[in-house]
């Protein structure tokens, strides 16, 4: 057997099968396991074919755009399968007509008319405080037939509410009378209780009459009635004005509230008797009365009387509101009965009335035998509509088939990736800034690891991060409680980003760990690899030393982070100061790199070859020979030059020691510069032999990467200008199964880029080159807020630490012990709120501008548009959440 045999035979037996396992794993991991816990966001299918898409989350999915060919009698039913699929986007073949002139507008309208009379006996079971239990198994779209059932129930259940509404506004009417009328009673045997009836009626003539009416005779005659506290003070006002004083007016207030029987709210009213004399005066203080809406009730003339008519009214009162809590009890179990099937009802009609929107959107055909409706499909999702299509067809008993047709086109499809409950968080950070246009490489995927990683890098601090870790890990255990209650907007959002919460914790801690941080004070895991001799080089009364590597050095570094012993150092921050701002600068550059080198995967799947050389390549280059070769100055640093002190014990000059290490930023200006700096005593000026001459290449270099950049794209368009209008449409083909819509779209793409004039071309291409060039210099200074927040998070925690906690751990007595309490308490409130909050969410804004701006503006369009599939379960959610 042949060598080339062997390799294939190799390949065939081993590499194959492993490839295929590293597959399956990936798509696990990535989140692409479809059970009922972790499932897609819109096709609720649940079978293991969703395990081989490899690829969906790292580019979106081969959209196609179908034509639906529906047999009317089945169209009610075939929409309702593709619903409760949710793997289409239909689009709107009638934006010409409008709504009140499409074919199925008197279904919506029914459909409208269902809905405010849910909403109306739900206020009804709202106002009784009656529980409406969730939904327990989601219903399907009833049948036609059911839909004429369900309105007629529905308009039922509305008028037996309606008539014991107006039953109970009724008989509340009556309470109300009646109780007003008995105040009115009770006020009127107070007010004439201990006085003789005849010598009142003549006292208060006496007062009315004037001196300059004392011949006026006639009986005194007064109004009794109730009326609300807040309109006293006017109506008073009004008799004495009508009257001109001739009115004797008395108020007693009702110290309980009443029921207003038409809004159920309490109301707080009055009883007032006003006297006066003259039939003309009693019939203004009636209207008056009116006006006010004030009720007037009859009194009696003696008190026997009165007292008559307060037992009758005191026997009706008990009569109605018998008859009153009886109607309450039978309009409760009324509204029990239909609490229990509440929900159903509104689930059954949003998806009616979607379906009738969704037929709006078809037209008819020429005979006017088919409906015909456009839509937008996974390519691997077709056969899920093909069996929608049969199985609504069968289900009500239609002879002809619908079926389906994929058409070519030149339209943008939507974006679609498959996410869940794990991976959707990281994708909606992507999706805020911008859509990724078609088949346009997804960011998402590598934010997964690198949004965390950059946070905690700010957010290093192994106690912190428990904090967040245990929120994290609490939402996504107690997830199913949380997601049946109500929450409000705030926590809508850290709920959602709760898996983001997760990773940045763990993330955080494993920075902390290396930063050799928790709560601002070190951890001694591995024992310290520093000794101080005190007694040579330090005056023993001293607190803190400086760290001096031969004084003090063992010679071995400290196993995993940083040495314990930093903490204790007076030169603790410039040693911090340093190494942070170092990796800032590391983490920035090759995270910018990986940025520029993502977009070569766009290049080639487009099919924009010649990008590679004259956009990717240039770009690469400028900023690897300037900003990497920072980079592999300060390993060079960091491996050259030892922390001995040259010559500070034996006198000897040590080539590479701390004296001669030198200075990163000095030898990158003046690289720059092309100039030089003096070094000191016996150290040489270049890191190595030849620098100079290899800086200048390098910036050579990468000063020719600019003109590339700004005019071989121009050139290339210029030079290849005839040879694009030969370019061939290609259309897909039924199954979808391979990626030519994507070529096609390319080839499109291309076409127009090159019909665009010249000029334009040459003025986007310098706009482009001019940003590159400039945000090269100012991203890699971005990334020194990883450097920046990390120092103040430190620093705030330290803070925090000597200023309110350490005091209290030293004090003495009992009452001082109290303190330590107090102090721990507000410690662990300012940790909290501003530490793990405030910081917590400064840290995520700068890493989400990290993301946005430095890292996806190397190889980001963004400027597609989301797939919003016709799913049922998205509109019951976006319902719920109304």
């Amino acid at each position: 057997m042949s060598t080339r045999s062997h390799v294939k035979h190799f390949f065939l037996y081993y590499i194959t099968p492993l490839v295929s396992k590293i597959k399956l794993v990936l798509n696990y991991l990535i989140g692409l396991l479809p059970d009922s816990s972790i499932t897609d966001t819109y096709c609720c299918r649940t079978d293991w074919t969703l395990v081989s898409k490899m690829g969906s989350i790292f580019r979106s999915e081969e959209m196609a755009l179908a034509q639906l060919f529906i047999q009317p009698e089945a169209a009610y039913s075939i929409i309702s399968e593709l619903g409760e699929a949710g793997c289409v986007q239909f689009r709107d073949l009638n934006d010409e007509v409008s709504s009140f002139q499409r074919r199925f507008v008197n279904e919506v309208l029914r459909c409208n008319e269902m809905e405010r009379q849910l909403r109306f006996i739900e206020a009804e079971i709202r106002k009784d405080s009656i529980n409406i239990p969730d939904v327990t198994e989601v219903p399907k779209a009833p049948n036609p037939r059911e839909i004429i059932d369900l309105e007629a129930h529905l308009e039922t259940v509305e008028g037996e509410m309606k008539e014991l509404n107006d039953g109970a506004v009724g008989l509340k009417s009556n309470s109300l009378e009646i109780k007003e009328f008995k105040y009115v009673l009770e006020k009127f045997r107070l007010f004439f209780s201990d006085q003789n009836e005849v010598n009142v009626f003549d006292s208060a003539q006496v007062a009315l009459t004037s001196e300059e009416n004392q011949n006026v005779t006639g009986r005194l005659e007064f109004v009794a009635g109730v009326i609300n506290r807040e309109r006293v003070y006017g109506f008073e006002r009004m008799l004495w004005r009508v009257s001109r004083g001739n009115i004797f007016f008395k108020l007693f207030d009702i110290e309980a509230p009443l029921e207003d029987p038409i809004n159920g709210k309490e109301v707080y009213k009055a009883v007032f008797f006003a006297f006066f004399q003259g039939e003309q005066l009693k019939t203004k203080v009636k209207k008056i009365c009116t006006g006010f809406h004030a009720s007037l009730y009859p009194c009696p003339t003696t008190a026997e009387e009165a007292k008559n008519m307060l037992a009758d009214i005191s026997t009706r009162l008990e009569d109605l509101t018998m008859v009153l809590n009886q109607t309450q009890d039978h309009r409760h179990r009324v509204l029990i009965s239909v609490a229990k099937d509440l929900q159903n009802w509104t689930v059954m009609v949003n998806k009616i009335k979607a379906i009738y929107h969704t037929l709006n959107c078809f037209s008819m055909d020429v005979v006017k035998k088919f409906m015909i409706g456009e839509c937008w499909v996974p390519c691997t999702d077709i056969p899920t509509v093909q069996k929608a299509l049969a199985d609504g067809s069968s289900t009500c008993g239609s002879s002809i088939p619908s079926f389906l047709n994929v058409i070519s086109n030149t339209d943008e499809p939507p974006t679609f990736y498959r996410t869940n409950k794990f991976t959707r968080g990281f994708q909606n950070l992507i999706d805020a800034y911008g859509v990724a246009s078609y088949r346009e490489v997804n960011p998402g995927l590598y934010t997964i690891i690198t949004f965390p990683f950059l946070f905690a890098v700010m957010f290093g601090d192994c106690g912190h991060a428990l904090i967040m870790t245990a929120f994290g890990l609490w939402m996504i255990l107690a997830e199913k409680k949380l997601i049946a209650k109500k929450k409000n907007e705030i926590f809508r959002i850290f709920f959602g980003g709760r898996y983001i919460i997760l990773l940045m914790g763990l993330f955080s801690f494993y920075t902390g760990f290396l930063y050799n941080d928790m709560f601002s004070k070190s951890m001694n895991v591995f024992r310290s690899q520093w000794f101080v001799n005190s007694s040579r080089f330090y005056p023993e009364d001293d607190d803190e030393h400086e760290l001096l590597p031969k004084a003090n050095y063992h010679g071995t570094p400290y196993f995993m982070g940083i040495d314990p012993v930093w903490q204790l150092a007076s030169n603790k921050i410039i040693f911090l100061n340093s190494f942070k701002m170092k990796l800032s600068i590391i983490f920035g550059v090759v995270h910018m790199i990986f940025g520029v080198c993502v977009g070569t995967a766009n290049f080639i799947h487009f099919r924009k070859y010649s990008s590679l050389f004259l956009e990717f390549l240039p770009q690469l280059l400028f900023l690897v020979f300037l900003f990497f070769y920072l980079v592999v100055m300060i390993f060079m640093k960091w491996i050259w030059y030892s922390g001995e002190l040259d010559g500070w014990i034996d006198e000897i000059v040590i080539e590479h020691g701390t004296s001669c290490s030198p200075s990163v930023l000095i030898y990158f200006i003046n690289m720059f510069l092309m100039g030089s700096s003096s070094p000191n005593d016996g150290c040489d000026e270049y890191m190595y032999e030849g620098q100079k001459i290899i800086q200048i290449v390098l910036l050579l270099g990468a000063l020719l990467c600019i003109p590339v950049m700004l005019l071989g794209k121009p050139l290339y368009v210029m030079f290849t200008k005839n040879k694009a209008n030969k370019a061939n449409p290609v259309t897909i083909r039924q199954n979808g199964g391979t990626n030519q819509e994507a070529e096609g779209k390319a080839d499109h793409q291309e076409h127009e880029e090159e019909e665009e004039p010249i000029s334009e071309v040459f003025i986007h291409q310098a706009i482009h080159t001019i940003e590159y060039t400039l945000s090269t210099v100012s991203h890699t200074a971005s990334y020194l807020r990883l450097w920046a927040l990390s120092l103040a998070h430190a620093q705030l925690s330290e803070v925090l630490w000597t200023k309110v906690l350490h005091y209290s751990l030293f004090l003495g007595t009992i009452i001082d012990c109290v303190l330590i309490f107090v102090a721990f308490g507000l410690w662990a409130v300012f940790t909290v709120t501003i530490l793990v909050l405030m910081e917590g969410l400064s840290a995520f804004l700068h890493t989400l501008r990290l993301h946005w701006v430095e890292f996806m503006s190397k190889f980001y369009v963004g400027t597609g548009y989301l797939f919003q599939p016709f799913s049922f379960k998205l509109i019951l959610e976006e319902d719920s959440e109304e």
